[in-house]
């Protein structure tokens, strides 16, 4: 089941350091938020907030609330791992597991979380997996190969398809299509379309064009001046966000003067 998000009075911190200050909004279920904003303004360090892997980094912690379907995922009770799991991340440049062959990545995740699986529900899940990322066709007979044989467009189709074998509800993507040529770029943004149906999709991208293409709603992160924290100036419909925005600073950005 695909979940909404909402997030209140968000402040997170590296040390002392405030990195973004004051978010809120509302991502809704079965659809695709953008972040856009210039570099350094805070967008990827929310989106690790939203699966708490930005703690990975000491010191790094949150004030607010992040709310996934009325559960707090900063409660003390609540184990991080559970919560990457319900929340999957799929990164900027493709990360498939080197030493592992096609098969063994999708079911990595899986194999982590989970007691041990018969041959033939490992299968059906490495198919599912693998025909939710589009890739089956092009990879069905060579399962055994290393994953890092693949092309970077199917490196990063198989690290989604390992992402949604774990069954998340959300799924993350910190600029999926930065290292990637304009058709496997294509390839992904037609999957993410067709992942909205079963998942909650937010994506982090520099690509205007992109987030105006496959978002249904989009937030603007910004910074004040250097060294200030970053913070959402505006989050919006996307149709309304590309054509009225609500804030001169984000038609700006939009149009490229500045950024």
């Amino acid at each position: 089941m695909a979940k909404s998000i909402d997030v209140s009075d968000l402040n997170i911190y590296y040390g002392d350091f405030l990195a973004v200050e004051g978010v809120n909004m509302t991502i809704k279920a079965r659809s695709v938020t953008a972040f856009i904003g210039p570099s350094g303004c805070g967008k990827s360090t929310f989106l690790r907030s939203l699966n708490r892997m930005h703690e990975a980094i000491p010191g790094a912690r949150v004030e607010g609330k992040v709310m996934v379907d009325g559960q707090s995922l900063y409660e003390p009770s609540i184990d991080p791992v559970a919560v990457r799991r319900q929340i999957g991340m799929v990164f900027q440049r493709p990360n498939p597991f080197p030493t592992m062959s096609i098969y063994e990545n999708v079911l990595a995740g899986k194999r982590l979380n989970a007691k041990r699986m018969s041959k033939s529900d490992a299968d059906a899940l490495v198919e599912r997996s693998l025909r939710g990322a589009n890739l089956w066709t092009e990879v069905k007979d060579r399962l055994n190969k290393p994953g890092m044989s693949l092309s970077g467009g199917q490196q990063q189709r198989l690290c989604i398809a390992r992402a949604i074998a774990v069954e998340p509800q959300v799924l993350l993507m910190d600029e999926p299509c930065s290292a990637l040529d304009p058709i496997s770029t294509a390839a992904i943004e037609d999957l993410i379309a067709e992942l909205k149906s079963d998942y909650t999709i937010v994506i982090v991208t520099h690509n205007m064009q992109q987030a105006a293409r496959v978002s249904d709603d989009t937030g603007f992160f910004n910074l004040k001046a250097t060294g200030e924290p970053g913070h959402l100036v505006e989050f919006n419909p996307t149709n309304k966000m590309f054509t009225n925005p609500d804030e001169e600073s984000t038609e700006a950005y939009i149009s490229g003067r500045f950024g």
